[in-house]
């Protein structure tokens, strides 16, 4: 098992190209690639309850399958562990899923796997050196679909490969000074779930960090949604941390520019996380 350490970016419909000119990006060597992934759970949803995602990845020939762990984070930040490797493919490696320790991947379970949805999307890659540190950018953009039901996929993550955590976000600081983006804390795998679903379901919680984790998924909900309810959820999350945090109050007032998110709110949002626990449990 590996340690995946990760800030999670979405980007608004400039983002990406605004993130390409970005100085710091510029010069740094691209690969390309193309990932087409099938998540698998059982029909009434036993990982997904578990907070747990397992996916094949189609990716240059080969197929790779992946499981993921509960994540604890917040504000973008996360930290799950990662079980990946090579499979022959089309289906499920039934026999080396048996063998893993996570308690929800049981013989009950293992025999009601289906299919449930399918992201796709073209991932441009770079890695950097930056405050002392290692990272990987990986940027995404294409879609989930769930049956009918579609959302885009426009998201940015930084891997942390060598050093401090602390260098995520100083690198996301950086590019947040031009680029229109927002911490995310709702994995791809979350977003097909509630996809699937048909509705999301807010974390509670009334510390500062919980009220912001609660404001964050509201406005990845709103994202995919479009209904202006979330809005207003993450407006109500916000209110409370007015007092104790002044950048609150600048993403309460950034939530209704007409190009949301900006640069500004991006920032804003990213400072607040920074300075909070981040311990949560995420989707």
């Amino acid at each position: 098992m590996s340690q995946e350490i990760e800030l999670k970016l979405a980007l608004g419909q400039d983002g990406p190209a605004a993130l390409r000119r970005h100085p710091l990006l510029a010069a740094l060597p691209v690969r390309v690639s193309h990932l087409g992934n099938t998540y698998f759970d059982t029909p009434d949803g036993a990982l997904e309850r578990a907070r747990m995602a397992l996916r094949l990845r189609r990716v240059d020939g080969r197929v790779l399958q992946t499981v993921k762990t509960r994540g604890q984070g917040g504000g973008g930040l996360s930290t799950r562990g990662e079980w990946e490797w090579e499979v022959p493919g089309p289906g499920l490696d039934l026999e080396g899923l048996a063998g893993l320790p996570p308690a929800a991947l049981g013989d009950e379970v293992l025999a009601r796997l289906a299919p449930r949805f399918t992201t796709d999307f073209r991932r441009e890659t770079r890695e950097i050196a930056h405050a002392g540190s290692r990272i990987e950018l990986a940027l995404d953009e294409g879609e989930i679909l769930a049956g009918e039901r579609r959302v885009a996929i426009r998201e940015l993550e930084l891997e942390l490969k060598a050093g401090a955590p602390d260098a995520l976000w100083s690198l996301a600081e950086a590019l947040a000074e031009s680029v229109p983006l927002r911490p995310s804390d709702t994995s791809k795998a979350a977003r097909g779930g509630a996809l699937l679903a048909g509705g999301w379901t807010l974390p509670g919680g009334d510390s500062t960090a919980d009220l912001l984790h609660r404001a964050v998924v509201a406005l990845d909900a709103l994202a995919d949604t479009g209904e202006p309810t979330w809005r207003e959820a993450a407006r109500e999350a916000l209110a409370p941390l007015a007092d104790r945090a002044p950048e609150a109050r600048e993403l309460a007032r950034g939530l209704d520019a007409p190009d949301w998110p900006t640069p500004a709110f991006g920032l804003a949002a990213l400072r607040l996380a920074r300075r909070l626990p981040a311990d949560r449990d995420l989707a």
